[in-house]
C-alpha cells in the first residue's frame, strides 16, 4: 500500500506535465493545466478546450491568407 502512495504523486505530476506541454503547444497559458486538479471542473474544461479555437491554429490560418 505504501508503494501506491509513492507512485500516485509521481503519476499525477507526469500527467500534469503532459497536459502542460499540450496546453502550451495549443497556444494557451500553461497554468490552465491546474484546472485538471479540480473535480467536475476538469471534465467541463476538457470539453471546452476541445471545442474552442486554439490560438496557434488561428495564427496559422492568418499566415496562410
Amino acid at each position: 500500500m505504501t508503494l501506491f502512495y509513492i507512485l500516485l504523486p509521481i503519476y499525477a505530476a507526469f500527467c500534469l506535465w503532459l497536459g502542460f506541454r499540450i496546453v502550451q503547444k495549443a497556444g494557451f497559458d500553461g497554468w490552465w493545466v491546474l484546472v485538471l486538479l479540480i473535480p467536475a471542473v476538469n471534465i467541463m474544461m476538457i470539453w471546452v478546450f476541445a471545442f474552442i479555437r486554439w490560438p496557434t491554429l488561428q495564427a496559422d490560418i492568418k499566415q496562410d491568407l
